[in-house]
C-alpha cells in the first residue's frame, strides 16, 4: 500500500470500520475460548451522543479490543433505554407543538406516537457510536422495551410479588408535579437555595395569647390538622393540653407533645401537616393525626386550599405573605438556606405527597449485593466508591417503582369491580386467578389493569441477565457462557439507581454477580471546571470534534487525562494532543518504509552486515519494549488505563521515534541491513497491536501497509505481543549513554556546532577511575560506544588523564566527559563570556556574603534558610572555579 504524505482520518475510518462490519469482527458466539463481556450502559433512546458517552464509550472499547485481541471470546453488547419520563416529556412536547394534548389522546394512540418517536430516533446514538470504533456485537443490539426484555420485566414484577417482596400500599413518595409521577428517593437531587424562614402566629384557642411556629412553606397551612411541641422544653410547657387555631383558615387543631422536636430551631412549635412533609407524616401515623391533601398533581392547589384553590404553589407562597401580614399574623420573616430536592429528569421542585403507589421490598435483597463488594468479589475502582456504596446498602429504603406515565412497562396488575386486585403476566390469566378467588359473577371486561408503568430502572436493573434472555430462558447457551460479565464502565452517579440494583438482581436471579469489575469514570468537565451541559453551551459536539480531529486522537485525547473516578478537565489541546501523536506514528512509518534493501546478488549487489550501532539499539528497545509491555499488563490489571496509554505513548514518541529510529537508520540515501529492518517492522508491528485498542483506525491502517495482507486479516483479531523478562541492566546502561549523547548535543547547541561536523570525546579517567569498570552502570558506555559515536556524530572516542586544551567538559554522573574544540571556536570570544560569567558570580557571591555576615540574619533566620544560602555560595563558588579552569584551557 502507498502511504500518502499527510494523514487523513476521514479517507481511512468509514473504510475500516466497514471492513470489520463485513468481516463479522464483532460478533461472538458462545466457543471453547474464554469469555470477555461487557454489556454497554444503555444510553436513552432519545438522546445523541455527548461528551460523558465518547468518554465511557472509549473505555468500553479499549477494554473490549484488548481483550479480542487477548484471545478472549470478547462480546460488548449495545442497547437502549427506554427511558419513560424523558422520552414522554418529547414526545409530549412534540404533540403540544401540533397542537394535540396528551390527555385528547388514549392510552394506545399516545403510545402508537411514542413507538413512532422510538424508531424515528432509538437508533441515532448507536449509529453514532460507530463514528467514535466501537466494537460492539451489533447483531445483539436490546432495547429495554423489546419483547425478549419486556416479558424479562413482568417475569420478575410478578415472581417479586409472589415472593411477597412488592407490595402497594400508600406511602409518602416524591411527587414531581411537572412529569405528573412519583419517583424513587434516588431520582430526587438536593441544591442549595436561598429562602425565607417564616414565623407564623397560630392563636392559642380561649386566650389571647399566640404560639409562634417558624416554617419555610406557609402555603401548606391549609393541610395543617396539629401543632407538636417537645415535652422537655420550658418555653413552650403553657402550650401542653391546649389547642390553636391555623391563621387565616381559623381551622382548630391540638398540641400534641412528641421528642422528635427540635427545641432549638425557630420557636420549638412544629405545624403538623401529615399529606405533605415525610416527618410530619410520620408524626401523623404515631398520633393518629388527619391528613388533608391540599395539592393537585400539577402543583397547584385543589379545593381544600380554601381561597387559594386552582393557585400554584410558589404562587400562594407569594400571596400568603401579604395575606398574613394584612391580618397581623405574621410575626417575622429571616433569610434562610436549606436543601430542597428537585427532579432529576425535569428540575422541578419535588412535592412530597400521600400516594398509592407499588414498591419493593429492599432490605433483605440487599444483603447479599452488600457482601459482595465489601468483601472484594466485585471491586470498584476507585476503591473509593466503597464506602458511598454501603452506606446506601446500609440504610436502604423500600424502592417505588410504579409511575404515573404511559410509555413504559404496565403494571402486571388487574383490579376487581368490587374490591382487590390480581397480578398476572396477561389478562386472560389474572381473569382465570380472580375466579378461584371471588364468589360473584365476573367478566373478563369487568377486569381494569392498573394505569401505572414501571420505572425504568426496573428495567435496567435486569440488563446483564436480559440481554441473554437470562430471565425467560435460565439455562440458554448465552447466558451460560457471558455470564457474570466481566466488567462494567458506568458513572458513579448512577451506583445507586443501577450498579447497586443490578447486583441485587445478579444474585436474586443468578444467585451471582452480574460483573466482577466496575470501572467509574469522572465527570467531563470544561477548562472552568464547570460540568458540561447543554444549558451552559461548553460542551463540544463529540461527531464535530471527530470530524475536525479524527475519532483517534479524540479518543486519546479523551484518555490522556481521565483517570479512574476523577473529572476530566476537556480543552481541545487535548484532541490536538492526539492528533499530533496520529501524526507522528504516521510519519515514523512512512520512514521505515522508505528505507530500501540492499540490491540482490541477482541485481549485482549482496547482503550488508549489520552495524554494531543498529544490533545494540535492536537490543536495547527489545528491552525497552518488554518492559513497557509488562508496565502495560499491570496498570490495565488495576484499570489505570489513563497511564496505560501515556505508557504507550511515551514507548512510541520517545524511546522508538526519538532514539531507536535514530540508532538504527541508515546513512542518507544507504541501504539497510536486513536484520535490522526486519527487527524494525516487527517492532512496528508490536507498538500497532499495543496502540491498537486505543487508536483502532490508524493502526488498522498501517497494519495493513506493513506487508502484503489477505482478504479478512485485520490487526484487531491478532495477539497482543506478549511481555518477556526485560533485561533491566541493559536499560539501565543506556540511559547513561543517554545522558553521555545529551551532553555531547548541549555542548553542540551552546557552541552553535553543526550536527553534520565531527567531533571527537574524551573520557577523563582521572576523576574516578572505577567509572568504566564492568560492575559500574557506566559500563554501558561501552556497549554503546557505537550508538555513541553515531548520534553524537563522534571521529574519536578516547580515555585520557588530562583533558586537552581548549575543550567543554560535561559530568555523567561522577565521570568527566570533555570534548576538544580546537579550531571549532573563538577562543577569545569564549574567554569572554566566560569572564563575564564569573563577574557576574562574584557579584552575586558578594549579595550572598551580605547576609551571612548580618548576624542578626544568621541568629534569627530559621537554619535551612541560612544553610541555602550557604549553599548559593558554595555552587556559585564551584561555578566560578570550572570557568576559570576553562579559561586557562582556552589560553594553553
Amino acid at each position: 500500500m502507498e502511504l500518502v504524505s499527510k494523514y487523513n482520518p476521514t479517507d481511512i475510518e468509514s473504510k475500516w470500520y466497514q471492513y470489520w462490519l463485513d468481516n463479522d469482527f464483532f460478533s461472538s458466539k458462545p466457543d471453547d475460548r474464554e469469555p470477555y463481556t461487557i454489556v454497554i450502559p444503555p444510553p436513552n433512546v432519545t438522546g445523541v451522543l455527548h461528551m460523558g458517552h465518547m468518554l465511557n464509550n472509549t473505555i468500553q472499547d479499549v477494554l473490549v479490543r484488548r481483550a479480542r485481541m487477548q484471545g478472549k471470546n470478547a462480546c460488548w453488547v449495545p442497547g437502549t433505554d427506554h427511558a419513560s419520563i424523558a422520552t414522554e416529556a418529547k414526545v409530549v412536547g412534540k404533540l403540544a407543538a401540533e397542537g394535540i394534548k396528551k390527555t385528547d389522546l388514549t392510552r394506545d394512540e399516545f403510545l402508537g406516537h411514542a413507538w413512532d418517536w422510538t424508531h424515528k430516533h432509538g437508533g441515532i446514538i448507536l449509529e453514532q457510536l460507530k463514528k467514535l470504533g466501537a466494537s460492539c456485537d451489533w447483531d445483539r443490539t436490546a432495547f429495554t422495551m423489546d419483547e425478549p426484555r419486556s416479558e424479562s420485566v413482568i417475569k420478575v414484577f410478578i415472581d417479586l410479588y409472589n415472593k411477597g417482596l412488592i407490595y402497594r400500599g400508600v406511602r409518602m413518595v416524591n411527587w414531581d408535579p411537572k412529569a405528573l409521577t412519583a419517583l424513587s428517593d434516588e431520582e430526587v437531587i438536593f441544591k442549595e437555595q436561598q429562602g425565607k424562614l417564616f414565623y407564623l402566629k397560630y392563636k392559642i384557642e380561649g386566650e389571647d395569647g399566640f404560639a409562634v411556629v417558624a416554617t419555610t412553606r406557609p402555603e401548606t397551612i391549609m393541610g395543617d390538622t396539629a401543632m407538636c411541641i417537645n415535652p422537655n422544653d420550658p418555653k413552650n410547657a403553657h402550650l401542653k393540653g391546649k389547642k390553636v387555631i391555623v391563621p387565616l383558615i381559623n381551622r382548630v387543631i391540638p398540641v400534641i407533645e412528641d421528642d422528635y422536636v427540635d427545641i432549638e430551631f425557630g420557636t420549638g412549635c412544629l405545624k403538623v401537616t401529615p399529606a405533605h412533609d415525610v416527618n410530619d407524616y410520620m408524626l401523623g401515623e404515631k398520633y393518629n393525626l388527619t391528613s388533608i391533601d391540599i395539592f393537585n398533581d400539577n402543583g397547584t392547589l385543589n379545593e381544600n386550599g380554601a381561597q387559594y384553590a386552582g393557585m400554584d404553589r410558589f404562587d400562594v407562597r407569594k400571596q400568603i405573605e401579604k395575606d398574613l401580614k394584612t391580618a397581623d399574623l405574621l410575626d417575622k420573616v429571616e433569610a434562610y438556606t436549606n436543601k430542597i430536592g428537585y427532579s432529576e429528569r425535569t428540575d422541578a421542585v419535588i412535592e412530597p405527597k400521600l400516594s398509592m403507589q407499588w414498591f419493593v421490598k429492599m432490605e433483605n435483597l440487599a444483603k447479599p449485593a452488600l457482601e459482595a463488594v465489601m468483601s472484594d468479589e466485585i471491586q470498584l475502582y476507585p476503591a473509593k466508591f466503597k464506602n458511598t456504596y454501603r452506606h446506601w446498602m446500609e440504610n436502604v429504603k423500600d424502592w417505588c417503582v410504579s409511575r404515573q406515565l404511559w410509555w413504559g412497562h404496565r403494571i402486571p396488575a388487574y383490579f376487581l369491580p368490587q374490591g382487590g386486585f390480581v397480578v398476572a403476566n396477561s389478562k386472560e390469566e389474572a381473569y382465570e386467578k380472580a375466579l378461584s378467588t371471588v364468589n360473584y359473577p365476573l367478566s373478563i371486561d369487568e377486569l381494569r389493569q392498573d394505569e401505572d408503568v414501571l420505572d425504568t430502572w426496573f428495567s435496567s436493573w435486569l440488563w446483564p441477565i436480559s440481554v441473554f434472555d437470562g430471565i425467560n430462558n435460565p439455562e440458554n447457551d448465552d447466558i451460560k457462557y457471558y455470564y457474570p460479565t466481566n466488567d462494567l464502565v458506568t458513572a458513579p452517579e448512577i451506583i445507586f439507581f443501577w450498579v447497586a440494583r443490578m447486583i441485587i438482581a445478579g444474585y436474586e436471579y443468578r444467585n451471582d454477580l452480574p460483573f466482577k469489575n466496575v470501572y467509574f469514570t469522572g465527570i467531563v468537565r470544561d477548562k472552568l471546571g464547570r460540568k458540561m451541559s447543554k444549558s451552559l453551551g461548553n460542551s463540544p459536539d463529540p461527531l464535530d470534534l471527530i470530524a475536525h480531529f479524527g475519532a483517534d486522537a479524540v479518543r486519546l485525547g479523551m484518555l490522556l487525562t481521565s483517570p479512574a473516578g476523577n473529572d476530566l478537565p476537556y480543552d481541545d489541546s487535548l484532541c490536538e494532543q492526539g492528533r499530533n501523536f496520529n501524526n507522528k506514528i504516521w510519519n515514523a512509518f512512512r520512514l521505515v518504509k522508505g528505507w530500501h534493501l540492499p540490491p540482490t546478488p541477482s541485481q549485482g549487489g549482496g547482503e550488508i552486515p549489520q552495524p554494531e550501532s543498529a544490533r545494540m539499539a535492536v537490543k536495547w528497545f527489545e528491552a525497552q519494549l518488554n518492559k513497557t509491555l509488562i508496565e502495560i499488563d499491570d496498570l490495565f490489571s488495576k484499570y489505570r488505563l489513563s497511564e496505560a496509554l501515556m505508557a504507550v505513548y511515551k514507548l512510541f514518541w520517545d524511546e522508538f521515534s526519538a532514539w531507536y529510529l535514530e540508532m538504527a537508520k541508515p546513512a542518507y540515501q544507504q541501504p539497510i541491513d536486513r536484520t535490522t529492518y526486519e527487527a524494525t517492522l516487527g517492532f512496528f508491528d508490536s507498538l500497532l497491536k499495543v496502540l491498537h485498542p486505543f487508536m483502532p483506525f490508524i493502526t488498522e491502517e498501517l497494519w495493513q501497509a506493513l506487508e502484503d495482507r489477505k482478504e479478512g486479516e485485520s490487526i484487531m483479531i491478532q495477539l497482543q505481543p506478549k511481555a518477556v523478562v526485560a533485561d533491566e541492566k541493559l536499560i539501565t546502561e543506556f540511559e547513561y549513554a543517554k545522558e553521555i549523547i545529551a551532553g555531547i548535543r548541549t555542548v553542540r547547541l551552546q557552541k552553535n556546532i553543526p550536527n553534520k561536523e565531527m567531533l571527537s570525546m574524551q573520557i577523563i579517567q582521572k576523576a574516578v577511575t572505577a567509572a568504566l569498570t564492568s560492575d559500574s552502570v557506566s559500563d554501558g558506555f561501552t556497549k554503546f560506544v557505537p550508538v555513541i559515536a553515531k548520534l553524537g556524530n563522534l571521529e574519536t572516542i578516547e580515555n585520557v588523564t588530562d583533558k586537552a586544551a581548549g575543550s567543554i567538559s560535561f559530568l555523567v554522573g561522577t565521570t568527566e566527559f570533555s570534548i576538544p574544540m580546537g579550531s571549532l571556536i573563538n577562543a577569545e570570544e569564549e574567554i569572554a563570556k566566560m569572564e563575564a560569567e564569573i563577574k557576574y558570580f562574584e557579584g552575586f557571591i558578594v549579595s550572598v556574603m551580605k547576609k551571612l555576615g548580618n548576624e542578626q540574619f544568621v541568629t534569627n533566620a530559621n537554619p535551612e534558610v541560612v544553610e541555602a544560602e550557604r549553599k548559593k555560595q558554595a555552587d556559585a563558588e564551584s561555578k566560578i572555579a570550572s570557568l576559570k579552569e576553562g579559561i586557562a584551557s582556552l589560553k594553553k
